[in-house]
């Protein structure tokens, strides 16, 4: 994939490009602290298609969002949606996983006319609070705030060692080489080594969580043609009943579940390609 870059109203959005001109265009959105080297295996087996994969704000090699803007999925949609209005695309297709499938789910339902296709990966609708957590979720998300001022970025002395970190917080179950394509476009250099490149914000609690009934209520008025593709075993946040009861809802959807882990489109991409086929093509 080559790298691009894309200027807009959240700043320069990062992104990765790969395929044939003039084709079906497809956004692709990564997930939470990954960023657009997460679909360099998978563009490897996609044919017929533009895929253009960018680095959400915050993350890889896109700006950061101002002290003043808050990371909720709304932001991340309009800065998608930026993104795709940088390239020139009314009317385009969608390809996210985990976070980046929730983006997904959002811009899907709030602009049918603009997304003609989406193809989602371990992710549907919004991770649901309980209205009874409002008010902790609000005091936690506060709290850490103020509290990250003070806090210092870890120096890694080289890539490998990052690596290892990322491998370590077992977020995902993601696979060595995955973990080596992330965290090579994840770091800047610094004095000494290497530190993160996304925005430190966006590892504190989120203010604010929709409920079931309103992520519940956004797939269900998803209009476009949707294939969902879950891992099994399920991740303990989105058990299996529950995802499948949200892939229930969609209008024209189908659901694929395929053996392995969370970034199964990193550690499996032939068979992830497999299951998503002529999907943007048909």
């Amino acid at each position: 994939m080559r790298p691009c870059a894309l200027e807009t109203p959240f700043g320069t959005v990062g992104a990765l490009r790969a395929g044939e001109a003039g084709a079906q265009r497809v956004l692709a959105l990564h997930g939470w602290l990954d960023n657009a080297a997460s679909f360099v295996p998978l563009s490897q087996h996609l044919r017929g298609i533009d895929l253009v994969a960018i680095d959400l704000p915050g993350h890889g090699a896109s700006t950061h969002l101002p002290l003043t803007a808050d990371y909720l999925l709304v932001a991340f949609a309009r800065a998608a949606f930026a993104a795709a209005d940088a390239l020139g695309w009314e009317r385009f297709a969608l390809l996210g996983h985990s976070l980046g499938g929730v983006v997904a789910s959002v811009m899907a339902a709030a602009q049918p006319r603009r997304i003609e296709r989406l193809l989602a990966i371990e992710a549907l609708g919004a991770l649901a609070e309980k209205e009874e957590r409002t008010t902790q979720r609000l005091r936690d998300a506060f709290d850490a705030h103020r509290k990250l001022a003070g806090k210092q970025l870890r120096v890694f002395p080289d890539v490998a060692t990052a690596a290892r970190a990322r491998l370590q917080a077992g977020t995902g179950d993601l696979g060595e080489a995955a973990a080596r394509l992330l965290v090579e476009r994840g770091l800047r250099e610094v004095e000494g080594g290497f530190v993160w490149r996304s925005d430190p914000r966006l590892t504190m609690p989120t203010a604010v969580r929709m409920s079931e009934a309103q992520s519940r209520d956004i797939v269900a008025n998803i209009e476009c043609p949707v294939r969902v593709i879950y891992a099994d075993p399920s991740q303990s946040y989105f058990p299996d009943a529950l995802r499948r009861e949200r892939a229930a809802l969609l209008r024209n959807g189908e659901l694929i579940v395929l053996p392995g882990s969370h970034h199964l489109h990193m550690d499996d991409a032939v068979g992830t390609a497999a299951a998503i086929g002529d999907f943007f093509s048909a």
